[in-house]
């Protein structure tokens, strides 16, 4: 009750918004532009849908564009959201800096900021008024000490397929992964590289470890998405391996097809990132719309690790919500 209580006030202070006058020109409702930034995986494709069912149980009028992984189709889609006179702005940054003079110019509109599921590097903080994400460090961590504990003091080579390079999350979620698996000298990370944080070029990197390592003396794969293990297992089963078996696998999102994969014996582990960003955002700037009170930078959700015992009903769950 005290939840539905929330949710209901929320969308009194977002009507209360609009019948003030938003900007956006979004008849009568209140406008938000998000700036997605693409749709490379699964969990990307599942925040975006989510964000549209946020956005149509609040009864607001929202703005996607797709910036098809480019920082600067991200930066002209925030100006041409500020051009509109939207009322506020979501924006999933792709990568962590570059932000400073397209946010000031969304300030100096008076239109507030919040980004999605990853942060920024800025020397000003004012530019943006919250982050609605996770704990990308504690991600890694949690991804590192399963492996650690699983492993119970075995020595093992571990690969590592990145995110996409110079993105928050990616160097997070190494650098957690990295403070883990450090505690523990005979778990050695062996190789790395970006996948992107998708599918086919993950497959790619992966057939490229195998070359260069030999199926057998890969241990484990850590990979920073669940669509990126998803394409490292087709390379491993290609190369005769088997993944879940022969080479543990641990990896972040919690999407249906990891869940599928661990429930078919493929899979190990995932860490989940829940897609529901924009539904928080949009209470929090409904909030501070009402009162004027400013969030706390950064509303942190939770990063639940996942295992095969759970993996069946997991995927039967979340099949029809990504």
């Amino acid at each position: 009750m005290i939840g539905r209580a929330r949710s209901l006030a929320a969308v009194a202070a977002l009507a209360l918004l609009t019948a003030c006058g938003g900007g956006g020109q979004g008849g009568g409702k209140t406008v938000v532009g998000f700036s997605q930034i693409g749709s490379e995986s699964g969990w990307r494709a599942a925040e975006t849908k989510m964000a549209k069912q946020a956005a149509e149980q609040r009864g607001i009028d929202l703005r996607i564009s797709d910036a098809q992984q480019r920082q600067e189709n991200q930066i002209k889609a925030i100006r041409a959201f500020i051009a509109q006179g939207v009322d506020a702005i979501f924006l999933a940054p792709v990568v962590a800096t570059g932000w400073d003079a397209v946010l000031k110019e969304a300030k100096n509109a008076k239109i507030p900021v919040v980004l999605l599921d990853r942060n920024i590097e800025t020397s000003d903080p004012s530019l943006y008024l919250t982050a609605v994400a996770s704990d990308s460090v504690e991600e890694g961590r949690v991804a590192g000490k399963w492996l650690t504990d699983t492993l119970a003091g075995k020595p093992c080579r571990v690969v590592e397929i990145e995110g996409t390079v110079g993105a928050s999350v990616a160097t997070n979620r190494k650098k957690g992964f990295a403070e883990a698996v450090a505690q523990v000298p005979a778990v050695k990370i062996v190789r790395a590289q970006s996948g992107d944080f998708t599918r086919a070029k993950a497959k790619e990197v992966m057939e490229s470890f195998i070359k260069a390592e030999g199926g057998p003396n890969i241990c484990a794969v850590y990979a920073h998405n669940d669509d990126m293990m998803i394409g490292a297992i087709q390379a491993m089963k290609e190369a005769g391996l088997k993944p879940g078996k022969d080479v543990l696998t641990v990896s972040i999102d919690g999407v249906p097809d990891i869940f599928k994969a661990m429930a078919d014996g493929d899979a190990n582990a995932t860490v989940e990132l829940t897609p529901d960003m924009a539904g928080p955002a949009f209470d929090l700037l409904a909030a501070y719309k009402k009162d004027g009170k400013e969030p706390q930078k950064w509303v942190q959700t939770a990063s639940k690790l996942y295992l095969p015992d759970t993996a069946k009903a997991e995927y039967e769950r979340r099949k029809n919500l990504y």
